[in-house]
């Protein structure tokens, strides 16, 4: 890890929906450490600034690949850059998606929108790995059919034995898929509370919400895992920006066991 960018060039831009786009990116020379999934790196965009970005796939042991999305002048700067631009990445940082805690369990996967992303090397890597784990469940929420990222990959993940079950806010004309919030697909999928490990990223309230369920159903809160957001801008756990009750996300985050952080959430975000 190294607090210093480390420059990176984008070998490719993939375009996923209207606002995001997934960034393959190689290094000019050395290459940081690998990431494990769940784990960050702090994007810098030249001349403008840098983010915290959850890495979306990984290639070759030295390509990475970032699904940003344009929402304010740092990430609509990466998003605006084409193959041969250059970036800065420093990292890797956070923690992962513990793994190793939901082998010989069924893994039931819960995105929200872009938290799909981080999530995407865990269904990967799960994938890769049959008879490590159980049956995997994928449950994606997307504000429209158009904002769903990864539409062949998901076709993918089916064919290779993953359930797959998607539900949007609101549909379009010939939307023939679930309508209304993602806990809505927990009733369309064979999952029992005590053999079932949960990991879940997205926006808070649909965090919170989604615990909630399934801990009426349950399961243990030992056995939900999320991934919070909060304003990240060193990436050490100096700055303090991120701070969640006692944990500074970027540090102890931003895979967290529910266990923990469900106190902390009762405690709204300002």
């Amino acid at each position: 890890m190294t607090t210093v960018p480390v420059p990176y060039r984008v070998t490719a831009v993939s375009a996923e929906t209207a606002d995001c786009v997934s960034l393959e990116v190689a290094p000019v020379g050395r290459a940081l450490p690998e990431f494990s999934p769940g784990r960050f790196a702090m994007v810098y965009a030249f001349g403008v600034g840098e983010v915290p970005i959850s890495v979306s796939a990984t290639g070759d042991g030295r390509r990475l690949v970032h699904t940003v999305r344009a929402i304010g002048a740092v990430t609509g700067a990466l998003c605006r850059l084409r193959a041969g631009d250059a970036i800065g990445l420093r990292g890797p940082y956070g923690t992962g998606w513990d793994l190793d805690a939901a082998a010989g369990l069924d893994v039931l996967v819960v995105a929200g929108g872009i938290g799909l992303a981080p999530l995407r090397p865990v269904v990967r890597h799960l994938l890769d790995r049959p008879g490590h784990y159980g049956r995997l469940h994928v449950l994606i929420g997307a504000r429209t059919p158009e904002d769903l990222l990864y539409g062949e990959e998901l076709e993918h993940w089916r064919r290779a034995s993953a359930e797959v079950e998607v539900t949007v806010d609101r549909p379009v004309p010939g939307w023939r898929g679930s309508v209304g919030v993602v806990t809505t697909l927990l009733d369309r999928v064979d999952w029992r509370p005590d053999r079932t490990a949960v990991l879940i990223c997205g926006p808070e309230v649909m965090i919170r919400h989604t615990a909630r369920v399934l801990l009426t159903r349950g399961l243990p809160a030992r056995r939900i895992q999320v991934s919070l957001e909060r304003n990240m801008r060193c990436g050490t756990g100096h700055c303090g920006h991120c701070q969640l009750g006692p944990l500074l996300l970027c540090r102890d985050g931003p895979v967290v066991g529910y266990d923990r952080a469900r106190p902390l959430l009762a405690v709204r975000e300002l």
